[in-house]
């Protein structure tokens, strides 16, 4: 069973619930979410569509980051969500768990809902086909006491253990700093 939009909708209601301060940052995802329906989990949706993204964290105070292949920028691991994924945590889980090879018995939800959910825009790919669209980022937040890290090369060049206080997106530095607490 695939991720559908009422998933979202109440993933995103009860972190707006939370967070009112973030409605209108996300209005974007609120007009797609409408349009779109259950193709909001859709890679192919190109008015924008939903991810899933893993801030995970260590007892030091550290948040893994993974630099993107396709990107050449460090990010947080996560990714598109698969038709196999029932919930946005569930698909940030296994995007962690692919891109980094840290098991999903390694790891610890710290907060049951997303800890950030960012807007950005995508550039275009003109080898897959795609314009430049959105990506709508359902950010969980996990902890782990693992050091080892098994990269999934084809889309990931490397990682790092970073001191959380460098994140430099805000408001998802300062909430991960409060939740680390």
């Amino acid at each position: 069973m695939s991720i559908t939009a009422q998933h979202v909708r109440e993933t995103l209601d009860a972190y707006l619930a939370q967070h009112p301060e973030d409605k209108e940052p996300l209005a974007s995802l609120l007009q797609v979410l409408d349009e779109a329906g259950d193709a909001i989990t859709s890679r192919k949706e190109f008015l924008g569509h939903v991810t899933a993204g893993a801030v995970l964290h260590r007892p030091d105070g550290r948040v893994l980051t993974i630099e993107h292949r396709a990107l050449s920028k460090w990010l947080l691991p996560g990714g598109h969500v698969e038709e196999a994924d029932e919930t946005l945590v569930g698909a940030a889980l296994r995007e962690l768990a692919e891109e980094t090879g840290i098991d999903a018995d390694d790891v610890t939800l710290t907060v049951d809902l997303p800890v950030h959910v960012d807007a950005h825009i995508i550039p275009a790919n003109s080898s897959k086909d795609e314009p430049e669209h959105l990506h709508f980022d359902f950010r969980f937040m996990f902890h782990t006491t693992v050091d080892d890290i098994v990269l999934q090369e084809e889309e990931v060049t490397a990682a790092s253990w970073q001191s959380a206080d460098t994140l430099v997106s805000e408001p998802l530095r300062s909430r991960v700093l409060t939740t680390m607490v």
